[in-house]
């Protein structure tokens, strides 16, 4: 099947709004594959290697990590957006970037630390010191790529262009995009105060990102004995396809009737956010980048499918993230992270001195606990505060 060429509503790199810092331009990269290589190479993406997904890293080698579910994230995007004319590289950039700011743990850490954040308020009356007052792993992601990777001798961060910037931003509530917009000359949150919408790029790595998750957490958790394809049939999105998996190999069983019911059920999905998105681009009539920021957004599910999408993360979220052995699990780990934030409060010394007066103590300790892996967080706690609690 040949490449399609872009659409005129895709991102072309060539008239991307830039980097903040101006660089010249690579011989023989596009910005936005500049962009990408940039965040391959960063510290914080190989460490996603050992970040949650929803099973702690020491709970088995073959359960998805942040780093396995970006990929997989890149892999669908990139998918859709060839068919629909989109620009791949910027699509691969965001969706390899969008975990980076997520704190061991997965979300219970990420509840610990925002809740650590929160009791102690606003430091200071600078505002650039209170950019989060809380911590969210979206806005973490950004801090990270904008000032926290160290690796280039005349800036912070990696200088990403402001198209991929504004799909790692995927979420951002009014006030946090308001002391955003304080500190940031770039805009890349203005269209949380104006209303308006990211680039179709942007649109599809979020529900990309939404796609992967459900079918992998089906894997993960079938694999890890919490949910079993006779729970999985009370779900009428996955059991539609089993079925389908069966009429087509009725000797299919275990793992590969999982697999091939998983399979289907993904291909649909992304046969269905074509369709439809191809319906709601015609019927908006944009023609441009700038027709899309000012339009609702139109990457999307059908209905039905948006439904039926529903319904099973209700499911996972009932029987798999909330089932007695991960809530066990999360809450030992937001013990992990509420501890070291304490301990690191109380001794700044132990992330270096420099590091420590750089910026509000807070937001630095913040900053290291959210970039550590899974292990290397229970080793500190293990080291800094004595107790162990993942034996």
């Amino acid at each position: 099947m040949p490449v399609p060429h872009l659409a005129s509503y895709a991102c072309l790199a060539d008239q991307s709004r830039g980097r903040a810092i101006p660089e010249a331009d690579a011989p023989t990269r596009s910005v936005y594959q500049r962009d990408r290589d940039r965040i391959v190479h960063s510290s914080a993406f190989r460490r996603l290697v050992y970040k949650t997904q929803v099973f702690l890293n020491h709970e088995g080698d073959l359960f998805r990590t942040r780093l396995t579910h970006s990929l997989e994230v890149a892999q669908l995007a990139r998918s859709i957006a060839r068919t629909l004319g989109l620009n791949e590289d910027l699509v691969e950039a965001i969706a390899l970037a969008h975990d980076l700011g997520h704190t061991p743990f997965g979300h219970a850490g990420q509840d610990a630390l925002n809740g650590c954040l929160k009791a102690l308020g606003p430091q200071g009356d600078d505002p650039a010191k209170a950019v989060v007052v809380g911590f969210e792993h979206n806005l973490q992601s950004l801090r990270v790529v904008d000032r926290l990777e160290e690796r280039y001798p005349s800036f912070d961060g990696l200088n990403l262009t402001f198209e991929t910037r504004e799909g790692i931003l995927k979420h951002c509530s009014r006030a946090d995009a308001e002391r955003l917009a304080l500190v940031d000359g770039t805009g890349v949150a203005q269209r949380f105060l104006d209303g308006g919408s990211p680039s179709l790029e942007a649109q599809l790595c979020n529900l990309a990102d939404e796609i992967a998750y459900n079918a992998h957490d089906i894997d993960d958790g079938v694999r890890s004995g919490l949910l079993t394809l006779e729970q999985m049939a009370e779900v009428p999105l996955f059991e539609r396809f089993r079925q389908q998996a069966l009429q087509a190999h009725p000797q299919l069983a275990g793992r590969r009737l999982l697999f091939e019911s998983i399979r289907l059920m993904l291909s649909q999905q992304v046969y269905d956010v074509i369709d439809t998105t191809r319906e709601r681009i015609a019927a908006s009539g944009v023609q441009s980048v700038d027709d899309v920021r000012r339009s609702k957004p139109m990457v999307a599910f059908s209905d039905t499918m948006r439904a039926e999408s529903t319904e099973l993360k209700r499911f996972l979220f009932r029987n798999l993230y909330r089932h007695p052995q991960v809530t066990e699990t999360t809450e030992r780990a937001a013990v992990v992270v509420r501890d070291l934030f304490a301990f690191l409060m109380a001794h700044p010394e132990e992330i270096g001195e420099e590091r420590a007066s750089t910026s509000s103590l807070p937001r630095v300790v913040a900053d290291y606990i959210a970039g550590m892996t899974d292990r290397f967080a229970i080793r500190e706690h293990e080291r800094l505060c004595g107790t162990v609690l993942f034996p």
